[in-house]
């Protein structure tokens, strides 16, 4: 199987966020129009207070995050000549009552359809395509990746504070984010069939408005020749959104490995995922993770795990040394919400936590002209609902 088939893209949305107070700030649109003026494709989200970059579709780890850094010091500056500060944080550390709605026909029905889940969104979080032959092959893919997703999570958490205080968990995003209908690991699905067999399902019902708001953490795209995860919070840096890519699209290459060898991925129990799903949330990269078999082992040790899983994926994929170089760098110095949590224990002030957050978002990230920052990007999927 070729490797550099295997292609992948990247969305990361990000928080706009008032420089001196922290709080989110409602001027996606002036950011995106900003952005176009200077050829860059900023998308829109649920909420006015949020925008999305896509990267193009790349072979290389290396280019992506080539990629990644010059679409976020090209947001960053988009935000800053509109009074705004470009946060990658998956949750506001200090929040209003409501979040203002973006104004878009799409964006009305969902808010008159679900209320309050609407109005109190503002989540951020990073989604990774990887190229597939067909869909029944993302449906496929999709169960090898069920029994890994609350690792890419735990990985990625970058969501421990919330209006002001400490939530006790690494992801407080994932616990919000699954009060949606439709959000959470998906079902095992046999076949395609009985794949598009429940989308019609919920689409009949009203649980979702159109496939787009279908929030699997794993699906098919609606729209691409991918399968899509989206599991993970918005990392923190550049650099851990193109570990999380490397390792999605490693386990994606392995599961079509495995499929051609004619191998299918055996079911994960619904109630042993979701109890996974909450212990990544509560206790994220510094505690325990729970397996599919039900041992319980620290989610360090799960990591090696996944890396011995997809040894043969990455070694074709030549992405072994970036990722265990990556790895290693963030385990030392901990993923977004250990940052946070270290920024807030030295004064007790959010202030600090926004602080770091800034630092990190653009760390690593080339300070250049904005008209030299960022090529208009190829979208890699639509902008498709809050978090989408």
């Amino acid at each position: 199987m070729d490797g550099v088939s295997s292609t992948v893209g990247v969305e990361e949305e990000f928080l706009l966020a008032d420089p001196e107070t922290g709080a989110p700030t409602a001027k996606n649109e002036a950011v995106a129009r900003t952005a176009m003026e200077s050829g860059i494709d900023l998308q829109l989200e649920l909420t006015r207070c949020q925008v999305e970059t896509s990267t193009d579709v790349h072979t290389r780890t290396t280019d992506l995050l080539d990629q990644l850094r010059r679409l976020r010091r090209g947001a960053a500056t988009c935000a800053e000549r509109n009074g705004a500060r470009l946060l990658a944080v998956a949750i506001p550390p200090t929040v209003p009552a409501r979040f203002p709605v973006t104004d878009t026909p799409r964006y009305r029905r969902i808010a008159d359809g679900f209320g309050m889940l609407a109005q109190e969104q503002g989540l951020c979080g990073s989604h990774v395509h990887v190229a597939v032959p067909d869909r029944e092959t993302a449906v496929q893919v999709s169960n090898f990746l069920r029994p890994w997703l609350p690792l890419f999570l735990a990985l990625t958490a970058n969501s421990a504070f919330y209006r002001g205080v400490e939530t006790g968990y690494a992801s407080w995003r994932s616990i919000l984010w699954r009060r949606w209908p439709s959000a959470g690991p998906p079902p095992y699905f046999r076949s395609a069939e009985d794949y598009d067999h429940t989308v019609a399902m919920m689409l009949a019902s009203g649980i979702v408005l159109d496939e787009g708001m279908v929030y699997w953490d794993v699906r098919p795209s609606v729209r691409w020749p991918t399968v899509e995860i989206r599991i993970s919070d918005v990392p923190a840096t550049v650099e851990e959104t193109a570990l999380l890519a490397a390792l999605v699209r490693a386990t994606v290459l392995q599961a079509r490995m495995l499929l051609a060898q004619g191998m299918i991925a055996p079911p994960v129990a619904a109630d042993v995922l979701r109890a996974a799903y909450w212990k990544a949330a509560r206790t994220g990269l510094d505690g325990e993770a729970l397996a599919p078999d039900g041992r319980v082992l620290t989610a360090r040790a799960r990591l090696w795990e996944l890396l011995d899983y997809i040894s043969p994926a990455l070694d074709e994929l030549g992405d072994r040394a970036f990722v265990i170089e990556t790895l290693a760098t963030v385990l030392e110095r901990g993923n977004g919400a250990i940052r946070q949590r270290n920024a807030f224990r030295s004064r007790g002030e959010v202030g600090d936590v926004v602080a770091e957050l800034a630092a990190a978002t653009l760390d690593g990230c080339p300070a250049v002209p904005l008209a030299a920052s960022v090529a208009r990007a190829q979208v890699v999927s639509p902008t498709s609902g809050p978090a989408a």
